[in-house]
């Protein structure tokens, strides 16, 4: 394949990718905003409890094989085959786990209801091991079209269902339900969209190869889960579900926004990164426009989340949840982190080093407990506080291996985001001035305005110092339309 060829790869891989986190959790969170309206924070904080167990449980179910999917030179069905049925059999000794420890989770959070919700919450896992080679897949073959379609229909289905059973007053288990279909039904659709399917053929050789390099994975992605959902555990447990329902929903609006562009990056580039691992030059060369494209796009939908928090919250859930708005500002400023962190750690991913990936996750993960027990000594803002501060630290050890690996240090790195971080945090000070100087009218008359002066003024201020990102982008729109009008 020639360069030009896996540039253009590359490119409609993250269209599609960008359009399948976009549209599917565009549409989940409309469905966020309708349930919020019908459920308490409380309620989501009940649920919020047992996904943490869910996610965990995850991590040993896929056991890093889908990065060795697609991180393995040749891949072939039978690695494909093996890989499904052995996390198949990983989820069914996970869910027997959770099924005896659930009365233990009931007991410990003090909340009888959590017995049942686990025991049949924990079912996700066995559709999503399913799912995760699916989509290894989609993302080693560029299928992301596919996926588009697939997500898109699963979060609908579960989104009217979970609203039916919200309204008809089911509670906390309209959330249950949401969980329980968008998997089923996105791993059914998938099955109709995507061209791979589960042969009859096992070999436990090519598990074994492949969890040689998966298993650093494996630790890795369970230190970060634990250490990740380690707030959402004590606050749930040293202050009530009613605050972790808030911090949940306040997390929920930046999560959107870094996780869907992460997401893309993390899918697309990986295989993109594999291909060229042998040449360090293409690698960070693909490494650095990943960094500034990403930082253009996420850094300031960020801050200006961060600008508008209060109109939004206030529009969008109502009154009841206001108390979410200081957590969701936290997040902001902590998830404008990520574009360094994730194409930073797929890079490393990429050359095949898993071992630096699984040693970085331990100094950080040293680093959060620090700040976890720091926080503890003070409030549940403070606590949340350290941890946007720590994220920021993180940056610079996500980093260390690439100025070896790629010559592309922290500092360059940085370099290269300060540009979008500047701009940014500019727009974001004159929307808050602006939101405080417009007159008394409609929340949403006023989060429209907000909105649009955050757009205008961020888009002029790139323009009119020529941003190279801006540029890069605008250059390459005027392609697709020279090109799609000579068609």
């Amino acid at each position: 394949m020639t360069e030009t060829d896996m540039k253009q790869k590359v490119v409609k891989g993250l269209f599609w990718k960008l359009m399948e986190n976009g549209g599917a959790q565009g549409i989940q969170f409309v469905i966020a905003i309708i349930l919020a309206r019908l459920l308490s924070p409380a309620e989501y904080g009940v649920v919020g409890i047992i996904m943490i167990f869910i996610a965990i449980a995850n991590v040993f179910v896929q056991s890093g094989f889908s990065t060795a999917l697609i991180q393995k030179r040749q891949a072939d069905e039978v690695d494909f085959s093996s890989v499904c049925y052995f996390e198949l059999a990983m989820a069914a000794v996970m869910y027997g786990l959770l099924y005896v420890a659930a009365p233990a989770i009931a007991g410990f959070y003090q909340i009888a209801e959590l017995e049942a919700i686990v025991r049949v919450l924990a079912f996700v896992l066995f559709p999503g091991a399913i799912i995760s080679v699916q989509t290894a897949f989609v993302s080693r073959n560029m299928e992301f079209k596919g996926l588009f379609y697939s997500t898109l229909a699963a979060s609908a289905i579960s989104g009217v269902f979970s609203i039916t059973l919200a309204y008809l007053g089911f509670g906390v288990w309209a959330m249950v339900g949401q969980q329980l279909t968008y998997y089923m039904a996105l791993m059914i659709v998938l099955f109709l969209t995507v061209s791979w399917k589960p042969r009859i053929c096992f070999a436990i050789s090519r598990v074994q190869e492949m969890f040689a390099f998966g298993w650093k994975l494996l630790c890795a992605s369970l230190l970060d889960t634990v250490f990740n959902n380690l707030y959402g555990l004590l606050i749930g447990k040293i202050y009530n579900e009613e605050l972790l329902g808030s911090y949940n929903r306040g997390e929920q609006f930046p999560k959107l926004i870094a996780s869907n562009l992460g997401a893309a990056i993390q899918a697309v580039l990986l295989p993109a990164f594999s291909t060229r691992q042998d040449d360090v030059s293409a690698v960070r060369q693909m490494v650095r426009r990943a960094i500034r494209l990403s930082s253009f796009s996420v850094i300031p939908m960020l801050l200006g989340l961060f600008a508008v928090a209060d109109t939004l919250v206030l529009a969008l859930l109502g009154e009841k949840w206001m108390i979410c708005v200081p957590f969701l500002r936290i997040m902001c400023v902590s998830y404008c982190f990520w574009p360094i962190h994730i194409t930073n750690l797929q890079a490393i991913n990429a050359v095949g080093r898993s071992d630096i990936f699984l040693k970085l996750e331990i100094v950080k993960k040293a680093l959060s407990l620090l700040a976890l027990l720091i926080g503890m000594q003070f409030n549940v803002y403070i606590m949340v506080c350290l941890k946007a501060f720590q994220d920021f630290l993180c940056t610079f050890i996500n980093a260390a291996p690439n100025k070896k690996l790629l010559g592309y240090s922290i500092f360059h790195q940085w370099m290269d985001v300060m540009p979008s971080a500047v701009l940014s945090t500019v727009m974001c000070i004159l929307v808050m001035l602006f939101g405080a100087w417009l007159p008394e009218m409609s929340v949403w008359l006023k989060l429209m305005a907000q909105i649009l002066c955050g757009a205008v003024v961020y888009i002029f201020l790139a323009w009119a110092v020529h941003m190279e990102s801006f540029c890069y982008l605008r250059d390459l729109a005027k392609s697709w339309m020279a090109r799609r009008r000579s068609e």
